[in-house]
């Protein structure tokens, strides 16, 4: 009998289909390490930008708490002084069509936000975006009591405070893509 098929190149050809898929693992195992290093590295871009934000935010309530005024110095700092007034002691409501409420923060156009200052390599914009009117922000004499009622004694005045809605963008000066953007609730 005469064997019609010859399979000595079965082994070959099985080699090779091996060979493709460790191929194939292996392209996937360096995919998979190089984005990972990729990921580590955004990662860490954008805490170091939040580490930034979360400084700017310390200075931007400092400058909340001196009604504009800052009592520390900061670098390069720019205040805008045509809103932040009225954004400081009204509420939002009557702020009038001249002064930004929204949350948006564009680095290019000053008039979007209130105040901008340098924390190392990072540029930090601050915005308050929203005031609710309360008694403990502009007159601090009467915090704890008020005026003596006939014969009663001492009328205690209930503090309400402001509280300020501030929008803090921080990024990197030389790479605009690093930054980290924050909503603070601020009750003065």
């Amino acid at each position: 009998m005469r064997r019609i098929g010859n399979e000595r190149g079965i082994a070959m050809v099985m080699v090779l289909v091996l060979a493709m898929v460790a191929l194939a693992l292996t392209a996937g195992m360096l995919y998979m390490l190089a984005r990972g290093g990729y990921m580590s590295g955004m990662e860490k871009r954008y805490k170091t930008a939040l580490e930034a934000g979360i400084g700017g935010t310390g200075v931007a309530l400092q400058l909340i708490g001196g009604r504009g005024v800052l009592s520390m110095p900061a670098n390069n700092l720019v205040v805008n002084d045509n809103t932040i007034a009225t954004k400081l002691t009204n509420p939002t409501a009557s702020w009038g069509a001249g002064v930004d409420s929204s949350v948006s923060i564009s680095p290019e156009n000053s008039a979007t936000y209130d105040a901008r200052f340098d924390l190392g390599e990072y540029r930090v914009y601050a915005k308050i975006v929203d005031t609710v009117r309360g008694n403990s922000g502009s007159d601090e004499g009467l915090l704890k009591s008020g005026v003596v009622n006939a014969g009663t004694g001492e009328l205690v005045v209930v503090s309400m405070p402001y509280l300020y809605t501030v929008e803090i963008l921080s990024q990197r000066a030389t790479n605009p893509n690093e930054r980290a953007k924050l909503s603070i609730l601020y009750e003065y």
